[in-house]
């Protein structure tokens, strides 16, 4: 039977799950509802649907976060986790309520980071080539190839089409806009939903109710795929006006060309389980898209803030990680 310490960690997971549902809905739908091809009512029912659906066709990037980044048999109590998870999920609503699409992803990593250390009292609990291989290289190369992706997409769009009238272009987009939303959304649940798996099954791990190496069970895969599909459902307006109409005047076009890159690369990244940041790779994209017409279209000012959210992101969480688990220790 599970412990009631378990059973908070399966939680707060779930809601972690959910809360990266909802401020991570704007990674696959902004485009759509900006250059106004679905209502957000669609663009949401749609995310959500494609969202479970890709949740449940991969656990590499789970597998990644229970094994790949820090001793599982070396994290014996479930308290740990506990202030990992309060540490992602305070982040995770700071840059919501603030409207800055940062990384739920980072989040969850720094803070397990930084947690692990605070419990062990030492390096050595952490896996550094996993978290640099997994982590640290993907942190900085997906972005750039991210707005690579989106500058070329565009790029050849534009040489494509230049015979086409604006009005022809925006009809056929605004139908293939609607495939390449789908296709990022199917591919942020296989990439982010994987998250909060990797996580339970890390307290399961250590726990001892799963053996090592034994992968997620499907339980696990189930409960975190609704939890994240549930969260999109609710949506998140603010960062899809960041992302979908502050950052960027997009046309049907321009929608699609950063979809389809971002997807691209997502879909890349989680055959080879790096657990990266779709907000990172879709908000790259569409500065990519704007570039590709001229520089002066991307609101670089905001981007800048994006940008630092983004770095800042895992050596905050590890901080506030560490700290609550210096806290816990003094109690149990």
């Amino acid at each position: 039977m599970l412990s009631v310490s378990l059973i908070v960690v399966i939680l707060l997971a779930l809601s972690f799950g959910l809360i990266n549902g909802f401020h991570d809905t704007a990674n696959s739908i902004a485009t759509s509802v900006s250059t106004r091809v679905l209502s957000p009512r669609q663009a949401i029912f749609m995310s959500a649907s494609l969202n479970l659906l890709g949740a449940l066709m991969s656990s590499k990037v789970a597998e990644t976060i229970s094994e790949g980044l820090v001793d599982s048999e070396m994290i014996t109590v479930e308290y740990v986790v506990i202030a990992t998870l309060i540490a992602a999920i305070t982040w995770d609503l700071v840059t919501w309520y603030i409207a800055i699409p940062s990384s739920s992803s980072h989040a969850l990593i720094g803070a397990l980071i930084g947690s692990s250390i605070a419990y062990s009292g030492g390096l050595s609990i952490v896996r550094w080539d996993g978290v640099l291989n997994k982590v640290i290289i993907p942190l900085f190369s997906s972005p750039v190839i991210g707005f690579v992706m989106g500058y070329l997409f565009m790029t050849l769009l534009y040489k494509l089409l230049r015979r086409f009238s604006q009005r022809f272009v925006n009809r056929w987009f605004s139908k293939f806009q609607i495939v390449s939303a789908a296709f990022m959304a199917f591919s942020h649940g296989k990439n982010d939903a994987q998250i909060s798996m990797g996580i339970i099954t890390l307290a399961l791990v250590g726990a001892r109710y799963v053996a090592p190496g034994s992968g997620v069970p499907m339980w696990v895969v189930f409960a975190c795929a609704f939890a994240m599909a549930l969260g999109t459902s609710v949506g998140g307006w603010k960062i899809i006006k960041t992302m979908g109409v502050n950052m960027i005047r997009l046309q049907p076009i321009g929608g699609f060309a950063a979809e389809t890159g971002a997807a691209l690369v997502i879909q890349t990244m989680s055959a080879i389980g790096a657990p990266v940041s779709t907000t990172q790779v879709i908000s790259t994209s569409i500065m990519g898209v704007g570039a590709s017409k001229r520089l002066s279209a991307v609101r670089w000012a905001l981007a800048r803030n994006i940008v630092f959210a983004w770095i800042f992101t895992i050596p905050v969480t590890a901080l506030l990680g560490a700290f609550i688990t210096t806290i816990f220790k003094m109690f149990f």
